[in-house]
């Protein structure tokens, strides 16, 4: 049974014109063997897009690729043909079977801010070609360990919510803060709660908060 928090100013940055990525996880030159993963999870990026930048195409395989978008709009592109916008509040998942190549910018018409996770794929991907869906709300998704649930949550100043019990929960401050409770000091906008083994858990939103909850497997 542990509690983590891992503050966003303790993340990896990585600057380039036009675009900023604060790296949750170990990540290219990036090296730190105590975050390499949180089970399934291989990847926790929050990225700050200016208008028009991004990522151009590149290539993965053996990932669930969740995109969240904070702000903005993300426009996704890959090798498949499929070329999709996927707006605030809303998300994206790329099935990257044995492999597909990917772009994703912002729009020409303003900055994006979006939280991408990687997952480690499941067995029944292996074969399988990519896949690319959008959505909003609660979002499940099979990984190699078993199914990976996110919940985007949104509280008012002086709601609350469960964190939920669970092999593993990460819990994301994606905009706004938690007032302090007895997990933590109060969180604020990127940071996040690592709960491994731990009981269900209440936090409260000193403002305005959204948060970004996955639930996985060990």
């Amino acid at each position: 049974m542990t509690v983590d928090i891992r503050r966003g100013t303790e993340r990896f940055t990585d600057r380039v014109a036009g675009r900023l990525t604060r790296h949750g996880f170990a990540f290219g030159e990036h090296y730190d063997p105590t975050r390499l993963d949180f089970g399934p999870m291989v990847c926790h990026d929050d990225h700050l897009l200016g208008s028009g930048q991004g990522f151009d195409e590149h290539p993965h395989s053996g990932l669930e690729i969740v995109s969240w978008v904070v702000s903005g709009t993300l426009v996704h592109a890959d090798s498949s043909g499929t070329t999709t916008e996927v707006g605030a509040g809303s998300w994206g998942w790329l099935s990257t079977g044995d492999g597909v190549r990917h772009s994703e910018h912002a729009t020409g018409d303003g900055p994006a801010r979006f939280v991408q996770v990687w997952l480690r794929a499941g067995d029944a991907a292996a074969g399988a070609g990519p896949a690319y869906r959008t959505g909003a709300g609660a979002l499940t998704v099979p990984t190699a360990a078993g199914d990976a649930v996110l919940t985007p949550v949104h509280l008012d100043a002086g709601g609350t919510t469960t964190l939920p019990a669970g092999p593993r929960v990460h819990a994301f401050v994606a905009t706004g803060a938690l007032l302090r409770s007895s997990l933590a000091e109060p969180l604020q906008t990127g940071d996040a709660f690592l709960l491994a083994g731990e009981p269900a858990y209440e936090v409260t939103a000193a403002v305005p908060t959204d948060l970004l909850v996955w639930e996985l497997p060990e």
